[in-house]
């Protein structure tokens, strides 16, 4: 059955970005570690197969404004390069974007919806298109926060690197008191992959 996932990479003192996260870092300076999981070859088997489970199960993505401009900025995503990283992105699904005005110029516009209504009506456009598949909200964190305080979240899926950034973008701020059912431990030596059913009041 189709879920509504949050799914994002965090460093242990809860940080989604390092500091300075601009166009030509957009994740922060030094933030490409809290992504090893991924980015670091070779990838080790547990978290190759993450990865490729998650991205054949999604049907569509939801994301910020900020973070549609670095993906579809100069250094972010190509025809290589895209949601699930390397992952075939022929087969990408498409993303909606929680936006308060869709931009001017689109780069990868065959991978991009836009959203002004928020982001309930992102999900439930994001649930129509991905059929029996989920909907992941890949972030950044304050979509993440809003679609977690709104009741919106099913699942919350956090890889959690071994990494202590002291600084940078904070998961969590705009959520307040959520009750967590952890469902599922998966340990790699990049990352631990924790995945806990929210539930909604």
């Amino acid at each position: 059955m189709s879920k509504v996932i949050a799914d994002i990479s965090m460093s242990l003192d809860g940080y989604v970005t390092a500091r300075g996260v601009d166009q030509e870092h957009g994740l922060g300076i030094g933030g490409e570690a809290i992504h090893a999981w991924v980015l670091e070859e070779p990838r080790s088997p547990v978290d190759e197969a993450v990865l490729a489970h998650s991205f054949e199960r999604t049907g569509a993505v939801v994301m910020g404004r900020r973070l549609y401009d670095i993906v579809d900025g100069p250094n972010g995503w190509n025809d290589d390069i895209g949601y699930g990283h390397d992952q075939n992105q022929s087969a990408a699904p498409p993303c909606y974007v929680v936006t308060h005005e869709p931009p001017a110029q689109v780069r990868l516009a065959s991978r991009f919806r836009f959203v002004t209504e928020g982001i309930a009506e992102a999900i439930d456009q994001a649930r129509t298109a991905a059929g029996d598949k989920d909907v992941v909200v890949m972030g950044g964190a304050n979509v993440i926060d809003q679609s977690l305080a709104a009741r919106l979240v099913d699942e919350l899926r956090i890889h959690l690197s071994p990494l202590v950034l002291g600084d940078g973008t904070r998961l969590f701020d705009l959520v307040g008191p959520t009750t967590l059912v952890q469902r599922e431990v998966i340990e790699s030596p990049r990352a631990t992959h924790l995945t806990y059913e929210v539930v909604r009041d």
